[in-house]
């Protein structure tokens, strides 16, 4: 256990969903500074020194959190998938709701900061760029219980945070985990995609995000009193599905005649038109990083195409 000095906070992080996509990302920034101790919780993909711990039972989030007593609590473990959101509403009262209680009234109880990771979903898409202050206005049941998990997380403590991101790629370990990259898998098979060229979207790497959230953590345990409340982070690039597949598709030298656009929203769950996140408020306090959506995607994607 690493010794702190009377009165300086232990640089101690616990991060939920660690072998989740996003969570990966975070768990890897944290990993690479030897300044903190981390600790990453996973369920079904847990690997290395992950612990796993099954965050809808409350005794196991007591007992990780009572044990590990971190300073900083990463909250990145969600249900992401709205159309799975619209069929499965009691698992997301579990995981997007439920577990969020325990982890904050957990945190609560070691004096531990928490970062809740919440969705440009929780606006309408009606009236971008939404400021951190903007009125949420979720379409569809997935943004509805990230809304919640917000709530809750800043009414157990008002020290609480919220993280607001969009639509994500990174490091993935099959091509369909992202909702990004798994356009890829019919380009790559040659086969006809018809893509979404409706809805604007702002794809953006998890290791920016990853990259932030450390800055923010470094912040908080030396200037708490500047990071409470809520947080945007997103890319600036401007595409739809059909952009970013055609993207793809060029970065490989791939042809694009079979890919066609779907000038229609899209179906499933209600999605949003334009959730634009403005970022001002973070990029205050950190240096940020945006990396270009062609060179992202496309380091991301190379090992799964054949030389």
């Amino acid at each position: 256990m690493t010794f702190e000095p009377e009165g300086k906070m232990a640089k101690r992080v616990l991060i939920t969903g660690a072998s989740g996509l996003l969570g990966r990302a975070i768990y890897k920034e944290f990993l690479q500074d030897s300044s903190w101790e981390t600790l990453g919780l996973g369920f079904s993909r847990v690997t290395g020194n992950m612990k796993k711990v099954d965050i809808t039972e409350e005794s196991q989030v007591k007992d990780v959190i009572n044990t590990f007593k971190p300073s900083v609590i990463i909250h990145s473990a969600a249900e992401r998938r709205p159309d799975v959101v619209e069929k499965d509403p009691n698992k997301t009262q579990q995981l997007n709701i439920s577990a969020t209680q325990y982890i904050c009234q957990a945190a609560k109880s070691v004096g531990a900061w928490v970062l809740y990771i919440s969705t440009d979903y929780v606006f309408d898409g009606t009236s971008p760029p939404y400021n951190e202050d903007a009125k949420p206005n979720p379409l569809n049941k997935y943004g509805q219980s990230k809304l919640e998990g917000e709530k809750m997380t800043l009414e157990t403590s008002s020290e609480n945070s919220l993280l607001r991101v969009p639509i994500l790629y990174g490091e993935i370990e099959y091509i369909a985990e992202s909702p990004v990259t798994i356009l890829f898998e019919k380009i790559l098979a040659g086969s006809e995609l018809i893509a979404s060229d409706y809805e604007i979207k702002y794809p953006t790497h998890c290791g920016d995000i990853a990259y932030v959230i450390r800055q923010l953590a470094e912040q908080r345990l030396q200037n708490p009193e500047k990071v409470c409340g809520v947080f945007h982070w997103t890319s600036n690039e401007k595409m739809t599905k059909y952009l970013m597949s055609i993207a793809m598709a060029s970065a490989f030298s791939l042809g694009t005649e079979n890919i066609l656009p779907d000038k229609n929203p899209s179906t499933g769950a209600p999605r949003p038109y334009d959730t634009h996140l403005s970022c001002g408020k973070l990029e205050a306090l950190v240096s940020g990083r945006r990396t270009p959506f062609a060179d992202g995607v496309k380091a991301v994607l190379e090992p799964f195409v054949k030389k």
